[in-house]
């Protein structure tokens, strides 16, 4: 079992940059898939972006595509969602999220086994 809990959320204008980061409180990531997906308000969770057990591949939605950079270390423990460009279509609660080391996709919400709480991100116009 895995415990995530993420962090770095907050309000920004639209073009600004912020990194989100994802720490295991409990357990390991080393042998998960790590995922990144988002929920606006009234809306579904959506994938956003997700990484290898290694971090070799990474996977984007077209939206963040050139935009998000994500990323792990798996000797601390973290996983990472660098974004710029930020505009306020993005604005929703950030998930960070674990997956098991193969099967489904992980551009499908129900693939994650755990999940953090969630940190809020606004962009502003």
């Amino acid at each position: 079992q895995v415990r995530l809990v993420e962090s770095g959320g907050g309000l920004v204008q639209a073009g600004d940059s912020l990194r989100l980061s994802c720490a295991a409180s409990v357990g390991t990531i080393t042998n998960y898939r790590m995922g990144w997906l988002r929920q606006a308000p009234g809306k579904e969770r959506t994938f956003v972006a997700g990484i290898s057990v290694s971090g070799g591949d990474t996977y984007y939605a077209d939206s963040v595509k050139g935009r998000f950079t994500c990323s792990r270390d798996n000797a601390k423990n973290m996983v990472y969602l660098e974004m710029s460009s930020l505009e306020p279509e993005d604005t929703a609660v950030y998930y960070c999220a674990a997956a098991g080391s193969f099967g489904s996709s992980l551009r499908i919400p129900s693939t994650y086994a755990y999940w953090g709480q969630g940190t809020q991100v606004t962009v502003s116009s």
